[in-house]
């Protein structure tokens, strides 16, 4: 029993030895980590188009990046180690809703530079964080040419022949029609780039009593 024990600890021994990482390794990966995931972070900050931007898992994004490096230079360097973080990882239990399609993306992207990073694949990791950024920043300014908005309005029957001449004009889809005893409220979904001037022709209507335009995305 103690010569099998003596072997395992040799084993492991030697495994330390063969790849254990200087400090000068290890600052130079977690610098090019921190790089990436600053482009991580500019991107998402600047180009984000969800209906509330979010500081907190911006800076969340560089952290993962950070620690998934750590991981991966922790599991390199000692077997021990290795099973004990993954002991540890699978105790773990996130609670917190992510309800932006988008924001999985970026975590994704976050975990992936801080795998590369760790491993040792550098130029990957950078080459692809710039490709990356660049693919998003260009569908999100082409997505960006007209923004789609849902148009709320309400008015009173005897305003029902003008308010549909003007939506007539709008090009709009009926979302939802809610008919009150007197009036009727109208919800539409539209594309919109800057000229927001229907809403002054609507509200100048007599009988409208409201109307409201809120961008939609899908939250």
């Amino acid at each position: 029993m103690n010569d099998y024990i003596n072997q395992i600890k040799n084993l492991m021994g030697q495994a330390d030895s063969l790849s254990s990482s200087s400090p000068a390794q290890i600052i130079a990966c977690l610098t090019f980590t921190v790089v990436c995931a600053a482009l991580i972070y500019c991107v998402y900050r600047f180009f984000y188009r969800g209906a509330c931007y979010s500081e907190n898992f911006a800076v969340l994004l560089v952290m993962v990046s950070v620690i998934t490096a750590m991981i991966i230079l922790t599991i390199s360097s000692s077997v021990a180690l290795s099973l004990g973080t993954i002991g540890a990882l699978s105790i773990i239990r996130f609670r917190s809703a992510i309800k932006d399609p988008l924001d999985v993306g970026f975590l994704f992207w976050a975990v992936v530079v801080g795998l590369t990073t760790g491993a040792g694949m550098v130029p990957f990791a950078l080459v692809g964080s710039i490709f990356l950024a660049i693919l998003y920043i260009l569908m999100t300014l082409l997505r960006g040419a007209k923004g789609t908005y849902l148009l709320v309005v309400r008015y009173e029957d005897k305003a029902a022949e003008e308010v549909t001449k003007v939506l007539d004009t709008l090009n709009c889809r009926l979302k939802n029609k809610s008919r009150y005893k007197d009036s009727t409220e109208l919800t539409l979904q539209l594309k919109v780039k800057k000229d927001t001037s229907f809403q002054d022709t609507l509200v100048a209507i007599d009988g409208v009593s409201n109307c409201v335009l809120v961008e939609f995305t899908g939250e």
